[in-house]
């Protein structure tokens, strides 16, 4: 019951963060590009645990996911800070320019934890700039 009741604090306090980062960076466009290949475990792991819920999440709703395998030219509009090398890797834009990333998946609760500070970072670095 109590591991129920930290991951209910977790979600409510992370809702609420992006809740804020949602309306402070109403101006600028964000977007999670995951790069994935075909065979890839973790991507598969990532799609069944996360995908079918990311979109209807606080964080899905500030950052759209987009999807590119990694075996294709990355899209023009696209500046990425390093070369893409593994599968998942998942890329904060923000208005085109990659702003972090999370390389692989290190399973449901560490991705929303790392996704969030992400997201927190983008949201710093709007305020500031």
């Amino acid at each position: 019951a109590k591991m129920k009741h930290m991951r209910w604090i977790r979600f409510v306090t992370a809702t609420a963060a992006a809740l804020v980062l949602m309306v402070s960076m109403a101006r600028a466009e964000m977007a999670l590009i995951m790069v994935e290949e075909p065979g890839c475990m973790w991507c598969a792991k990532w799609n069944d645990e996360v995908a079918p819920i990311y979109g209807k999440t606080p964080e899905g709703k500030a950052a759209p996911l987009q999807r590119i395998d990694i075996r294709e030219r990355p899209p023009e509009d696209m500046k990425f800070a390093r070369g893409l090398h593994f599968t998942p890797t998942f890329v904060l834009m923000v208005d085109g320019q990659e702003s972090g990333r999370i390389e692989g998946y290190p399973g449901e609760d560490v991705f929303w934890g790392l996704l969030g500070q992400l997201l927190e970072r983008a949201a710093d670095s709007e305020a500031a700039g």
